[in-house]
């Protein structure tokens, strides 16, 4: 049902997942866009690797704070509109708000439409929808970045974990939040083609949070 709430509450949403988070907080405590540097992307892994571990653990928190905070629009909705007893319709809210805020990482309004890949702010979006599942997430996304150095790995992995989860280990009904988490693999394989050829090819860049990198 399309109304006032539900409509305010997607624009919202998208102005969420739109603040530049790498963008603002480079060029005001550094003097740098993130983006002319590294992989050209606004997202926290760029940040870690173009000015460090501190600004890339801010980036990646208050990003996956606007999935969240932009999913949970739907409780502001739900109570507004269907209930929050209607677990179904809830969830599809609840869904319609993250993708959107996404989407706004993605396309940011507010930086000339050049964002990150969402990795974090999808995972505050999952955090807000399953929470359990987002938990197995972090775990095979931290497995896999301790065993290989590669983020962009960890995070296909990790995006992978999420659908295979609601599926065979927690068996959710809600068949939107399935079709959401085969969207997600989509998602993260489409925008992280690139890091996908360079990993082929051996050249993809590592990661190292406990140790520097020694040659």
């Amino acid at each position: 049902m399309v109304t006032v709430y539900s409509l305010s509450a997607l624009l919202l949403a998208y102005l969420f997942g739109s603040i530049p988070t790498a963008v603002w907080l480079g060029q005001a405590f550094y003097g740098v866009d993130v983006r002319e540097y590294g992989s050209g992307n606004a997202g926290a892994t760029n940040t870690f690797r173009v000015l460090g571990k501190k600004a890339g653990i801010a980036v990646m928190v208050i990003d996956i704070a606007k999935g969240y905070t932009a999913t949970n629009l739907a409780y502001l909705i739900g109570m507004s509109v269907t209930g929050p007893q209607n677990s179904v319709v809830f969830v599809n809210y609840q869904l319609a708000l993250g993708v959107t805020a996404v989407m706004g990482h993605l396309f940011p309004v507010f930086a000339g439409f050049r964002g990150g890949k969402g990795v974090a702010t999808l995972f505050g979006m999952i955090l807000a929808v399953n929470f359990e599942a987002s938990m197995l997430c972090v775990l095979v996304f931290v497995v896999i970045l301790l065993l290989t150095k590669y983020v962009s790995l960890s995070s296909i992995c990790a995006g992978f974990t999420f659908p295979l989860s609601v599926v065979f280990l927690f068996q959710v009904s809600i068949k939107s939040e399935v079709l959401y988490g085969m969207v997600v693999c989509i998602l993260i394989l489409v925008t992280h083609q690139k890091n996908l050829e360079r990993l082929l090819k051996g050249k993809e860049s590592k990661v190292y949070l406990f140790r520097k990198k020694t040659n």
